[in-house]
């Protein structure tokens, strides 16, 4: 599995053709497709409980707030996150306007301006996937050739996650027009709220939020998710996997990671019952239930890289605007089912 390059394929978005032959097989299955308005009130609970531990750790020590925000604060940060996710699909609300403003809302709790930004990273990542110049969850080319299969060096980049996601990655995609006023009032707002908080909670507190979001977005059990969705880890050209273990409770269910890229339709809420309506076209796929399994194997395992990814040609925004990637050239092949163990 090793090598200096990813893994190349000339088909096209294997999700695309799957959901048709869902759609086709089991109707029914639009059933599902909505919103689910009450994540609104756990993104509210989980802002509160951020802001609520930031103003109640003002006072304490350093080594408190560090075991606090990596045992509490980046799960529910990395909730947070998914719920992020979440109105970048409008699925949280009908409305658009609704759903950026929860967006921006649970952005709160996170203390970087994240939530419009990764709006815009994320809809490439669906439209365009696996296509280089467009999709920002991989890896660049200096990046991967530094990290190369060096354990020390993986560990490195799965701390550091989420400043090279959020800030590198994007730099190397092509044209993007980022800055809107959607853009910039999700800075105003979260300046403006750090500003506040940081009167009453002082530096403690705001070193509280930040280090959720670091701990929650890196090295952290739940950090394994940013491996499992579409690192290929074993021989197969299965391009996104599922994580069917407990942790899903605590995210959003967002281990459904074939479900939810098949139908982005479909909200948190009802994902696991797009695999139980259509389990001949799930149960074979290649699926995990340890996070904590799948982020030590990409570390330690020497044949495993950056460069162990999916890459196909890219096409413009338009094309895939227009479907132009819903027949590919070949059929994806369809790996048999395995699951790594649960811990």
């Amino acid at each position: 599995m090793t090598g200096s390059d990813f893994i190349r394929v000339d088909y096209g978005n294997p999700h695309l053709k799957r959901m048709r032959e869902i759609q086709e097989s089991h109707p029914e299955i639009k059933e599902l497709f909505g919103y689910t308005p009450i994540t609104a009130l756990y993104a509210a609970a989980l802002v509160l409980l951020q802001v609520g531990l930031g103003f109640y750790l003002r006072q304490s020590s350093w080594w408190v707030i560090l075991l606090v925000s990596y045992l509490i604060g980046a799960v529910a940060n990395h909730a947070l996150f998914v719920i992020i996710h979440e109105c970048t699909h409008n699925l949280v609300f009908k409305s658009i306007v609704g759903n950026r403003l929860c967006g921006i809302f649970s952005n709160l709790g996170q203390f970087v301006p994240s939530a419009i930004p990764f709006a815009k990273y994320h809809t490439l990542h669906h439209t365009n996937q696996a296509e280089y110049d467009f999709d920002a969850d991989l890896a660049g080319p200096q990046e991967a050739r530094w990290v190369g299969n060096s354990w020390w060096k993986k560990l490195l980049s799965i701390f550091f996650f989420s400043f090279v996601q959020g800030f590198l990655r994007p730099l190397r995609l092509k044209k993007v027009d980022f800055w809107d006023r959607w853009y910039v009032l999700n800075f105003i707002v979260q300046f403006v709220f750090l500003g506040c908080f940081a009167y009453f909670a002082g530096l403690k507190g705001l070193v509280y939020l930040a280090l959720s979001t670091f701990f929650g977005i890196g090295l952290h059990p739940l950090g394994g998710r940013w491996i499992q969705e579409h690192y290929v880890l074993q021989e197969s050209k299965q391009e996104t996997y599922s994580y069917y273990g407990p942790l899903n409770k605590l995210c959003f269910n967002m281990g459904f990671h074939n479900e939810h890229h098949d139908f982005t339709r479909v909200p948190w809420s009802r994902l696991p019952q797009v695999k139980k309506i259509a389990p001949e076209y799930y149960d074979s796929l290649i699926s995990y239930r340890s996070w904590t399994w799948v982020l030590w194997k990409f570390i330690f395992d020497p044949q495993i890289s950056l460069y162990q990814r999916v890459v196909r040609p890219s096409r413009s925004r338009a094309q895939n605007a227009l479907g132009d990637r819903t027949t590919p050239t070949e059929a994806a092949p369809t790996p048999l089912a395995t699951e790594c163990p649960s811990l």
